[in-house]
């Protein structure tokens, strides 16, 4: 592999995939801080909007980061049929592909309730609503539906799931008050008022919120939409794994992105984009891009074979649940401080860029050295 190029894959990978895995891992151990950065060196009004896009919506609305998490979702379900199809060719079956997913999802919740404070079994403490856990709530249901059913069955039942969540907070009146919050839904009411946001987890479970606050509860729809995300991946990846032309492929992914994107901003204008309770119009809005992007990767790496520029992610897109991990153990920071603190103060207005970009380039060697050694930890 001294040519830089992602020779070391494993057999039947397709690419590009594993690039935009690693373009969204990107965002969250490092790249986001970076481009934060970039604002505190070159302030004017495109770091600005740059700055702004790298930061949740508060409530109503959509930024490019709240994009990472169900691109991630999206990825998983892309992945599936792939991994489905593989291990029936492997002599797999029906039950021990439900055992398969059910270990995986399993050890996700797990890694989650871990990665978020460790098991201590104190069930009114414990954080289920970890980034982890929720995927392999949504992994696990999606799972099952694609294991049962056919790909037009499929797309039906991903349809109902984003119609009858919007149908119970549509139709069903509910208002949650917590301290100065506010939070009304039916009627086509979803207003806010107050600002402590951290307070919101609106899946029907008990435990912590990640932020600090408790479970509020008003429904158990929350992995449902997330499923919905992993169903619309896997039906990309059905559509992946046809024998149309590249080129085809191609402009199918795009043209359902678009109609996505559209839907969701029709939708949206009578049931609001909101992250944090992911409502049917935000799951459109995010599949939408998400098919966008993955149809310029597949085009650009595994249509055109622009593969070289594409080796950084791919590095990162093969080992991402380790890195989530592995840089809530590591020091990173302190290892970017140890060799480049006296650099920072030596090269002027760039020095706040210095420190961001070793955290990240410790974190990618990281990777690179297990990269380099075929090493992969899957889940």
């Amino acid at each position: 592999m001294s040519n830089g190029e992602p020779q070391s894959l494993p057999q039947g990978r397709i690419m590009s995939i594993d690039a935009l895995r690693g373009f969204d891992m990107f965002w969250i151990i490092g790249g986001g801080l970076i481009f934060h950065s970039l604002h505190d060196v070159f302030d004017n009004s495109t770091t600005a909007w740059i700055n702004t896009q790298l930061s949740h919506v508060k409530w109503e609305g959509f930024h490019f980061y709240d994009l990472i998490w169900p691109l991630f979702l999206f990825i998983v379900g892309v992945v599936l049929p792939f991994s489905i199809s593989r291990r029936r060719q492997q002599g797999q079956g029906l039950l021990m592909l439900h055992l398969h997913v059910l270990k995986r999802a399993a050890l996700l919740i797990l890694l989650g309730l871990i990665y978020q404070g460790g098991l201590g079994f104190n069930f009114a403490e414990m954080r289920w609503s970890a980034v982890l856990t929720m995927i392999g709530i949504s992994y696990f249901i999606a799972s099952i539906i694609v294991l049962n059913t056919s790909i037009r069955t499929q797309a039906i039942i991903t349809g109902l799931m984003l119609l009858g969540y919007w149908a119970a907070l549509a139709l069903i009146p509910a208002q949650i008050t917590r301290d100065d919050i506010v939070v009304h839904f039916g009627a086509g009411d979803y207003s806010i008022q107050g600002n402590l946001i951290s307070y919101l987890d609106l899946a029907l479970i008990p435990g912590k919120h990640p932020y600090g606050g408790v479970t509020l509860g008003v429904g158990p729809f929350l992995t449902i939409n997330g499923a919905a995300n992993v169903l619309i991946g896997s039906l990309t990846g059905h559509w992946i794994r046809s024998k149309r032309p590249g080129k085809h492929i191609v402009l199918g992914m795009v043209a359902a992105g678009m109609v996505s994107l559209f839907a969701g901003f029709i939708w949206g204008q009578f049931f609001p984009v909101i992250k944090l309770i992911w409502t049917s119009s935000f799951v459109l809005i995010a599949c939408g891009w998400s098919l966008l992007l993955l149809a310029l990767f597949y085009w650009a790496i595994d249509v055109k074979g622009y593969k070289k520029w594409a080796f950084f992610f791919i590095v990162i897109g093969m080992n991402p649940i380790t890195i989530y991990f592995l840089q809530s153990f590591v020091n990173f920071s302190g290892i970017s401080s140890f060799f480049l603190k006296g650099v920072s103060e030596h090269v002027g207005i760039i020095g706040p860029l210095i420190l961001p970009l070793g955290v990240l380039l410790a974190k990618w060697l990281s990777l690179w050295f297990l990269y380099r050694h075929k090493i992969f930890f899957k889940v």
